[in-house]
Formats: C-alpha cells, structure tokens, sequence
C-alpha cells in the first residue's frame, strides 16, 4: 500500500493542475445532480414493523383522511395574560384579538386547502353550543355541555383562559416546510402578543432543523489557532483547512444527490459536516506534518510529498477504514433513518481520505516552497544522543512518555478509576426522543408546551392513539365493542382521559373502525408514560379476545417510545459488528494481538465515561449548564460507532510509529518514546482541533445536535489525551515485547499492507538524508 500511495502522491504533486481540474469538476458534478434530482430531506424516526408502525398503517388503511403521526402540524397556544386576572378568552376584547390571529394564520404560506380548518377556539365553543340548543339542550345546559367537551379535547379550558389553535400544513411530510414559512408563522405570533395576547407555537411543522454557520465557524477559527502553533506558518496552517472545506462541500454536495435515492435525515448533512470538517483537518494536518518532516531528509520536494503520502497516508486509509467502519455497520442494525445518517456520514469521511491524499499534495505542487510561507514562528526542538549514537529530538511528547515510563502501572490504574467514576451516571440514562416539553425554556416551543400542560395537563402531548379494527365483527356489535375499549384504556391508573374519537357516525351507525385518543397523567418524556404504554399493550390480547376487534397503539410518543427499545436492543449487535470487524483491521495495521486488544479496552472505558458525562450535563442537570432532559435515543448507538472510529484514529497514528521504530530494531520501551517524539504533538494538535470541531456544535440550538456535539467533544478529550496518551502507553510499558507478539501460523495467514513504508526504503526512495529545513525555503 505504501507504495501505492507513494506514486499516487508524486503524481498529484507533479501534475497538479490535473488533479485540482479533476476535483473542480467532480464537486460540479455532483452539485448538478443535487440541484435537478436531490428531493427534501425527511424527519421520520420510525421503523418498519415496529408495533405503533403496524399501527399507524392500519389507521392509515381504515381511516386514510386522518393526519399521521409524521404529518406537519403546529399548534398556536393563545391566553390571557397574567395582569389581567379576570380577564377571558370569551371576552369580546381579547376573542376579536384571537379572530385576527386565526385570519392571518390562514393566509400563512403552504397552508392551502387547509385555511378553513384553522378555528378560533371561542369561534368552536359558540358553534357546539348552537348546535346543543339545536338538538334541544337549554342555553345553561348547552354551554355547559360545550365547555366540557372543548376543555376535554383540549381546545379551550375550563376557565376559558387558555385555548389552542391547530393546523396542518398543505404539504406530505415536515421536510416540505420551508424555513420562510415557519418565519411568517412567528411573525403571525409576534403581531398577537404585541396585540396584548399571550401566544406561542409549537408543533412538528415547528421543528425543521436549521442549518447555521456559527458552529462551524468557531471550530474553524479555534482550528486556525492550533494549526498556526504547530506548524508556525499561516500558509501551512491554512491549507488543512481549505482541505477540509473543500472535502465538506463536496460530501454535502453528494449527499444531496442521495436524496434522489433515498431518504435522508434532516439532521444528517449537519452530523456529515462535523465529522467531516473534524476528519478532514485531521487527516491532512498528519500528512502535511510527516511532509515537513520529511523535507528534512530529502532536497526533492516530490520525493518527500510521495513518501507523505505513502506512510502517513497509509495509516490516513486505516484510520478512515475504520470511522467508515463503525458507520457502514449501523445498517446492520436495520434502522432505516440510522443507516442513511451512518451511510452520509461515511460518505464525508471517504471525501475526507481522498482529498488529504490528492487534493494535499496536489496544492503543495502548485505551492512549491511557499507551502509553509508566512512564518509566524520557527521551531526548534531541543536534541540529545542517542544509545545509537545519532541525534534524536527532545520535545514534550518523549518527556511525556518518560514520565508515563516511570510508573506506568499507577498511570494505568488512574486512568481507569477517573473515568470509572465518570461513567457511573450511566445506571440512570433515560432515552428518548427530543419533544416541545424539552425545549429550551427561552423558546416560543416550550412555552406553548408549558401553557398547554398548565391548562390541560402534560400528558395532553404524549397521547396515546389506539386504532380499534371492528372490520370481523358483525356491524350490530361494533359500537358496544368501541366503547368497551374505551372503558378499558380509562380504566388504567395513569390515564388522564380516554375519548372516542372516530368509529361512531352520527346517526349512531358504527364505523369499520374506530379510534381512541388516551391522554396519560405524565409527559411524553416520563418514565412513567413508558411503563404505562407497556402495561396497555401487555393487556391487549384479553381485551381484543373480550371484544373479538383486533387493536394496536400508535402516536408520535408510541413511535418514539418503540424506535427507542429497538436502538437499545439493536446496540450489542452493532457493537459485535463493529468491534470485531475493526479488530481484524488493526491486526492487519500492527500485525498484533495485544494491541488490537488494549485499543479496544481503551476504547470501552472512553465511551462509558463519556455517556456518563453526557448523562450528567444533559440528563442530570450538573453544574446547572443544561435543563434536564432525556439523552436523545440514538445518540449513544451513533457515539460508539463515531467514537470508535476517532479512536482507532489516534491509535493508528501513536502506534504505528511506534511499530515504525520497532521494525526498525528499537526495543519495545524505546519504541513508546519514539513514537510520542513523532506522533505526540500532532495527534494533540487534531485532537484540539477536532474538540474544537465538535465543541463549536453545542451552540445550536437543536437538542440532537448540541448534546452530539458535546460527547463528541468529550469523548474526543478523553480517549487522545486520557486513553491513547496515558492509558496506551502505560499499557505498552507493561507489555514489553509481547505487545507486539502474533503467532507464526496467523503471521504467515495476514498479509503485509506496510504502513510503516518498508518498502520505500528498501526500493531506495530516500537516496540521502540531510538536517536542511526546506521549509524555510
């Protein structure tokens, strides 16, 4: 492989203008297919045969006009304001407030058809009580009656203070909802309270993801600062960078070509950016590191880009092959929107590994010496002689390691009680789903969601949606087999309420079906909700037996509530999967057992202690940071595979050197310094920049994206400087020679992909050795 990668690395050196046109039109290419095919991106989490899956087909299939759980919906909240204590929705002064409201919504882009379906909910109440004075009902008894059955839907309350407007967007999915739309919305809200009403929105037509530059733009900046210290040049700390951006579009580009495929997440191209802004810097800044090195032991700028390439470029491949890896698996799992988030993500990483090793030394050729102008600072490290006799460098690394080398087994302990207590708050890690009620506090969200559950309760948003089939019973014993469902689900402790909310036509006549809209005591995010979805559905045979209808449960909470299970259930597979295909792989690079071996135990401790961080700062509330709320579903499935590829990233580019030294007849303790005098400093150097990468993400205000940027961040940190700086090498100490034993007959099985770069050296790549920094060139 190095080899390989030699002369791919000359050839872009030397024809750059080739491969810089080849990029140019590749990325046009792309952005080409995107733009006439791409289609929008969705925001389902659901999985085929999930039960509130089946579910919602059958309510689909009896009930086709009826809005899905993944319909995009929003829901205006309107109420009195506080100052005004006697003050009601009924008033003519605030209901005239609520008119001009709803007429405005109507008007709301992509709302369509829809318009006429947008009530005030005084305009509903006056109309149930019309029709109760209709059928007969006196003035009194009809305004009670029609009081009672809006606050029971939750359309007006009891004290008429507080009531909701709903709507449906004229589109099929919330992908559909275009920014500008929502904004309009907003403005529609602003106009009511400066009007002097309390009003908020919320809703799933509310929830679009929002891509913004702030992230990345603070990861870049911080990314800069690093480099520019490691490299004390402005153009050397420039281009891994301009790398990286380059890459990034590309993916973003080809990622939105796939939605002409298939379906993409919302989420994904931000994810894909992270990983791919935090990938690419790296991947370059180690070939661009060992390119500066080389230009000290050859005068042929070429030769050295070539042998840039072909070593650290080899462990680049290995390193990408294994972020691509654990992202490639998580299709085994069988989750559709994981997969295509997995399969995106993956996407960016390659970008990332074919940029770094063309796109680079193609740049360089065009830069020649001017690849490390505008020199900032020199450095030169100190020197001592080695038992070789030979100069060797002294820098921080080697200091480091010796010191890890004095008492490697006290090193080793730490590490492992320090992010054992880390990883503690794991035993109580909740997972769900983000929802209104864990929004920010500050957003219009939360606050439509605080009033709703003030007025109605907080499970008003975590209903439960059952879908009666009556089509096998005789049509005389379907209502009485609808209502007997309907006692039922009242019947628990922890229902709110249980309405019949289709199945029965007007003339009495029953339906084919029905449905049953149960509104827990609890939120969408309670553990408690959880409990009581799993004790109705454990008591669903005897009731379809007593009944003779067949039944499931559905709604967004449902959904959320299975999708959730299935990722936890799916996640010992995955890690099998991904920890045994990653083994084989870091056997072929280090051609070890016992090395593949503490990577793998390294990795475990640093994804533990980092859920147990994520559990702390999202979940728990620690240090008042973050309002609590349950880590989202997916996340800790998508952090161990992420987490895993980073972390064989650094353990590739530690430990290969280390073995480049060890082939090279050092012994295996001198073998652990030399690769922190070679590695140690810029494997410190991506690790900053990728903290900074992932740490930039906090900022944003969608929940999936700020606490995945924070573990990433987190777990970052911790496996480069805690686990592959400490732990590592203190496990490399102890093991001696043996940590690179590997048995004859699996020695002679495995062949031999030279990544340290035995061959160039043996081909006589490096005719001469000299200390003439051409960097200075």
């Amino acid at each position: 492989m190095a080899t390989l990668l030699y002369r791919l690395g000359r050839t872009a050196f030397r024809k750059w203008p080739l491969f810089l046109a080849a990029w140019v039109v590749v990325i046009a290419a792309l952005g080409g297919i995107a733009g006439g095919l791409g289609k929008p991106m969705v925001d389902s989490f659901s999985i085929p045969g999930i039960p509130s899956e089946k579910a919602a087909d059958l309510q689909a299939e009896l009930f086709p006009d009826s809005a899905s759980a993944e319909a995009p919906t929003g829901t205006v909240v309107v109420a009195v304001p506080d100052s005004d204590a006697e003050g009601k929705l009924t008033d003519e002064k605030y209901s005239a407030l609520v008119d001009a409201l709803v007429a405005d919504l109507q008007k709301a882009p992509q709302i369509g058809e829809n318009a006429e379906a947008i009530l005030s909910p005084v305009t509903q109440l006056q109309g149930a009580i019309g029709q109760a004075v209709e059928a007969g009902a006196s003035e009194a008894d009809a305004t009670a009656q029609a009081k009672g059955m809006l606050d029971q839907a939750a359309i007006l309350s009891t004290d008429e203070r507080t009531g909701k407007i709903s709507f449906v967007f004229d589109e099929p999915t919330v992908a559909e909802i275009l920014p500008a739309t929502q904004n309009d919305v907003l403005d529609v809200i602003d106009e009511a309270r400066d009007s002097g009403l309390v009003a908020e929105v919320n809703g799933q037509a509310m929830q679009v993801v929002e891509a913004g530059a702030t992230a990345e733009l603070i990861g870049i900046g911080i990314a800069l600062v690093v480099l520019v210290i490691t490299f004390g040049s402005l153009a050397a700390a420039g281009l891994p960078i301009l790398i990286a951006i380059i890459g990034v579009a590309a993916s973003m580009a080809g990622i939105y070509a796939l939605t002409a495929f298939t379906e993409i997440g919302s989420s994904t191209p931000m994810l894909a950016t992270m990983l791919g802004l935090a990938v690419g810097i790296d991947y370059s800044l180690f070939i661009l590191a060992r390119y500066r090195d080389e230009l000290r032991h050859t005068d042929s700028r070429e030769n050295a880009v070539g042998f840039a390439v072909g070593t650290a470029g080899s462990a680049v491949v290995f390193a990408g092959l294994t972020v691509m890896i654990a992202l490639g698996a998580l299709g085994v799992v069988g989750i559709p929107f994981l997969t295509s988030m997995g399969v995106a993500a993956a996407f960016a990483v390659v970008v990332a590994v074919v940029a770094s090793l063309t796109l680079l030394p193609a740049i360089l050729g065009m830069l020649k010496s001017k690849a490390f102008a505008g020199r900032v600072r020199k450095y030169v490290p100190g020197t001592e002689t080695g038992a070789d006799g030979k100069q060797h460098i002294v820098n921080n690394g080697v200091r480091w390691a010796r010191l890890v080398g004095k008492a490697p087994l006290a090193w080793v302990l730490l590490v492992v009680v320090a992010l054992g207590a880390l990883a503690i708050p794991i035993k109580n890690m909740h997972l769900a789903f983000p929802t209104d009620s864990t929004a920010a506090s500050e957003t219009t969200q939360r606050k439509a969601s605080d009033l709703i559950a003030e007025a109605w309760g907080p499970g008003q948003e975590a209903m439960f949606l059952f879908v009666v089939d009556g089509r096998d019973l005789p049509e005389a014993e379907r209502a009485g087999a609808y209502t007997q469902v309907q006692e039922w689900v009242a019947g628990h402790d922890g229902v709110q309420q249980a309405m019949l909310a289709g199945g029965i036509n007007p003339d009495g006549s029953a339906e084919q079906g029905a449905m049953i809209a149960a509104v827990p005591t609890t939120g969408p995010q309670d553990a408690a909700t959880e409990d009581l979805l799993h004790e109705l559905r454990a008591g669903q045979d005897e009731i379809m037996a007593a009944t003779g209808a067949d039944m499931g449960i559905t709604g967004l909470t449902a959904i959320t509530v299975d999708v959730s299970e299935q990722l936890a259930d799916a996640l010992p597979v995955y890690l099998a999967v991904v920890v045994g295909l990653a083994f084989i792989l870091l056997m072929l690079v280090f051609r070890s057992i016992l090395v593949p071996l503490t990577a793998t135990l390294g990795f475990l401790l640093s994804v533990l202690a980092t859920l147990g961080a994520t559990v702390a700062i999202f979940q728990e509330g620690a240090f008042g940071l973050l309002e609590g709320q349950p880590i989202v579903a997916f996340i800790p499935i998508f952090l161990i595979g992420l987490v895993f590829g980073l972390a064989m990233d650094y353990q590739v580019f530690l430990v290969t050197r280390m073995r480049e030294a060890h082939v090279h007849g050092a012994s295996a303790r001198e073998a652990v310094v030399d690769g922190f005098r070679n590695s140690a400093r810029v494997v410190a150097a991506a690790a900053a920049i990728m903290i900074a990468v992932f740490g930039g993400f906090i900022f944003q205000d969608n929940a999936i994206i700020k606490s995945m940027g924070f573990a990433l961040a987190a777990a970052v940190a911790l496996d480069a400087f805690v686990i592959r700086m400490t732990f590592i090498p203190g496990l490399m100490y102890l093991l001696g020679e043996k940590a690179w034993w590997l048995p004859k007959w699996l020695d002679k099985i495995l062949p031999n992909v030279d990544v340290e770069g035995e061959s160039l050296e043996r081909d006589g790549v490096v005719a001469h050795e000299n200390t003439f920094d051409h960097t200075s060139k």
